[in-house]
């Protein structure tokens, strides 16, 4: 059974990392600043596309984003990629309250 694609990407696209609900359970106020530098949003641009196998055979969409911060690109699953339009409305589907 397949499943309908979220998004189509193209080289060119501008793209970010898809948001990640990130509770910080932890009253240490030092342990949250350590984290708090994983947490930042990163932009770039779709460079190129690779398909994978994966163990049962079936192919699986990776993408290859040069980031704005970063020289050479990187691969990455489209699932943990979402264009820079959609981020605003991803972003209010995973807010954890009271963050």
């Amino acid at each position: 059974m397949s499943t309908k694609r979220q998004f189509d990407y193209k080289i060119g696209d501008r793209v970010a990392e898809r948001p990640k609900p990130h509770g910080i359970f932890t009253s240490n106020q030092q342990t949250r600043e350590r984290l708090a530098e994983y947490r930042s949003q990163r932009y770039g641009e779709v460079v190129g596309m690779t398909h994978k196998t994966t163990s049962r055979g079936a192919k699986q969409k990776f993408l290859l984003v040069r980031w704005d911060c970063l020289k050479t690109p990187t691969e990455h699953a489209t699932a943990r990629i979402c264009p820079v339009s959609e981020l605003e409305r991803l972003t209010k589907e995973v807010i954890v309250p009271g963050e």
